[in-house]
């Protein structure tokens, strides 16, 4: 499913884009692997990192809004990776239509560019707040994760692209989080964080890494998979990272959750617990067709009644001892 494939990753220059590159290099023998992105200065700083591998890898500058360039960088690919978004939740809330046009009409493209050029497998990265979505954000993700639910019905023959999508909750050290922020500041006296109620899912970009791997090599099509990851206090990991700095509360900021959730209660009727993650079953199949994914993913079981998978109601949570070692293993 991996080797001697040709691998495009939209966002490739992200986080998580540059851990994948990486990712499939150390584990895998890929045919060649697309890094799409509109950011010059970090493809150059990418092709530097790689310089020895570079045979094998096409930095391609674009947007996803361009559907003609996307389409032109897809020739020829057999898997498309799809994480480029804009993600910050107050940025989006400002700039709400510049949200709309990447998370929405980009992977309207990503959709269109994939069938045209009869991609195989087709996965997209979302977010926990896409599930109840409060703000911006995780609403254009929660439409992008049903576009690309919804692109299923288009694969007819055996040669259409199928979709999925993978959902996850914040990655540890990724550009742009509250890690590299804290280790910033760490020496400081005093520091501002929102509030001390507030708690999030935990996973590092490997884990992510590893999810996606999962993803492209079972996906039947149609899935949302969600890991079985635990949770942290942020006033537990600003402890972690400043033991000596005086913490004060600032609130939460347009658009914020207290509690983040994966998996809502309504969502949680069509999803099956199996191994080390949650699999969300296809509204439009589900009556019909939940039968292919029980036979795919044995011993899968469906949720429990009123199960929902919230931050603050996980049973696993990481302790401060935890997190310090967690977060010294991920730099």
């Amino acid at each position: 499913m991996i080797n001697k494939k040709s691998i495009l990753i939209t966002g490739g220059t992200g986080s998580f884009g540059e851990h994948f590159v990486s990712y499939l290099l150390k584990n895998y023998n890929p045919k060649k692997i697309l890094v799409f992105s509109r950011d010059e200065q970090k493809h150059f700083n990418l092709s530097r990192k790689f310089k020895k591998f570079n045979s094998k890898l096409r930095f391609l500058i674009g947007d996803v809004r361009d559907y003609k360039r996307l389409s032109f960088a897809m020739k020829g690919v057999d898997i498309v990776v799809h994480a480029a978004a804009m993600k910050h939740v107050p940025i989006t809330e400002y700039n709400p239509f510049e949200a709309v046009k990447t998370n929405i009409l980009g992977s309207q493209n990503v959709i269109d560019a994939s069938l045209k050029n009869k991609v195989q497998k087709v996965v997209a990265l979302s977010t926990d707040k896409a599930s109840s979505p409060i703000n911006l954000y995780g609403a254009t993700k929660l439409t992008a994760d049903k576009m690309f639910i919804s692109a299923n019905n288009y694969t007819i023959k055996n040669k259409d692209p199928i979709f999925s999508v993978v959902r996850y909750g914040n990655v540890m050290s990724s550009k742009g989080s509250i890690i590299p922020l804290l280790l910033k500041n760490k020496h400081r006296e005093s520091f501002s964080i929102t509030d001390k109620r507030m708690t999030r899912f935990s996973l590092t970009l490997e884990e992510s890494c590893r999810l996606v791997i999962f993803s492209i090599k079972n996906m039947i099509g149609g899935e949302i998979f969600v890991p079985k990851i635990p949770s942290y206090r942020l006033l537990d990991l600003t402890k972690a990272l400043m033991p000596n700095t005086k913490i004060k509360f600032s609130g939460i900021r347009p658009g914020e959750k207290i509690n983040e959730e994966l998996i809502s209660e309504n969502d949680a009727m069509r999803t099956l617990s199996y191994k080390d993650k949650y699999i969300i079953l296809p509204n439009s199949e589900y009556q019909h067709s939940i039968s292919k994914y029980l036979k795919t993913y044995k011993k899968s079981k469906l949720c429990e009644k009123g199960f929902s998978y919230r931050s603050n109601t996980n049973k696993k949570f990481l302790t401060i001892k935890e997190l310090k070692k967690l977060i010294k293993d991920d730099q």
